[in-house]
């Protein structure tokens, strides 16, 4: 597959399902979704951190290292984890949306065995995400590390003062920003946190980087956008309870002179995507962009 171009998924032998935890009416659903393609001869299997009973199961990563086709039932969160669970590989995501908003998760409930039909027969075109990578160094150690499909935020608790912190782009100084935090977002992630702190709305496939500070308190600082292929550096110059957080699942506290390290991960993270909408469709309908 090209970058930002859609291709055609290959043959499908394996398909693992990634249901939204603590749900019944997805559970549910997957257990129906592995009996129908047994019927067709395709082995299924379910993330076993969801606990779903009656099916076969496997750990997310062993899931996420096996599967041809990756079934999400859930909400954007739910697929963001399944995206967690490649490590690396560009493994197909048929998301279907059990919940409310799905930017992400573009098949409604009703269309689920049309979709997965659509998907096991290649019929099903898909989009290759940008993913960064993220490192959190420490006294010349690396304190953690990982991949991301929506965002890296540096942010502060609720009692903590203003922070500031150094960014550097492609080696070279940027600004020193005085702020609540800062998001370092995808094109993807450009609809989520980063929206609500004023980023701008990015086109998903296009290769970029936002920066977006999280109330700022010089309001000359904007939110700006970069090419991709551009390294980011933040580093904490002011003392306080911050933290980072990849995709908001992993974080960690950071320490005065901390740095994370951002930069285009080597691998991209593929969506089916649903033929009847396009990214304004999108917009429009869970935004009500552009309407009057």
């Amino acid at each position: 597959m090209r970058p930002g171009r859609p291709d055609t998924v290959p043959a499908v032998r394996t398909v693992g399902i990634v249901p939204r935890l603590h749900s019944e009416s997805a559970a549910q659903l997957a257990r129906e979704m592995v009996a129908r393609l047994a019927e067709r001869g395709v082995q299924a299997v379910v993330e076993a951190e969801a606990g779903v009973s009656g099916v076969p199961a496997a750990r997310g990563r062993e899931l996420g290292s096996t599967a041809d086709l990756i079934v999400v039932l859930g909400g954007d969160g739910t697929l963001i984890h399944a995206a967690g669970l490649c490590s690396g590989r560009e493994v197909p995501i048929l998301g279907v949306n059990m919940g409310t908003l799905g930017f992400l998760t573009e098949f409604p409930r009703d269309r689920l065995w049309e979709a997965l039909d659509e998907a096991l027969s290649g019929k099903l075109h898909a989009s290759r995400r940008l993913m960064l990578s993220a490192e959190l160094w420490r006294d010349g150690k690396v304190l953690l590390s990982g991949a991301v499909l929506n965002d890296v935020v540096v942010s502060r608790d609720a009692l903590s003062r203003l922070a500031r912190l150094d960014v550097s782009v492609d080696g070279s100084e940027a600004a020193t920003y005085e702020a609540d935090g800062l998001i370092i977002a995808t094109p993807t992630g450009s609809t989520a946190y980063s929206l609500s702190a004023g980023g701008p709305i990015v086109y998903p496939t296009l290769d970029a980087v936002l920066l977006t500070p999280i109330c700022p308190h010089a309001l000359t600082q904007r939110p700006v956008v970069l090419p991709a292929d551009l390294p980011i550096r933040v580093k904490l110059v002011s003392r306080g309870e911050m933290f980072v957080t990849l995709d908001g699942a992993h974080g960690r506290h950071l320490q005065l002179g901390d740095e994370v390290q951002i930069s285009t991960a080597p691998h991209r993270t593929v969506l089916l995507k649903n033929p009847d909408l396009d990214p304004f469709a999108i917009l429009r309908q869970k935004l009500r962009w552009g309407a009057r």
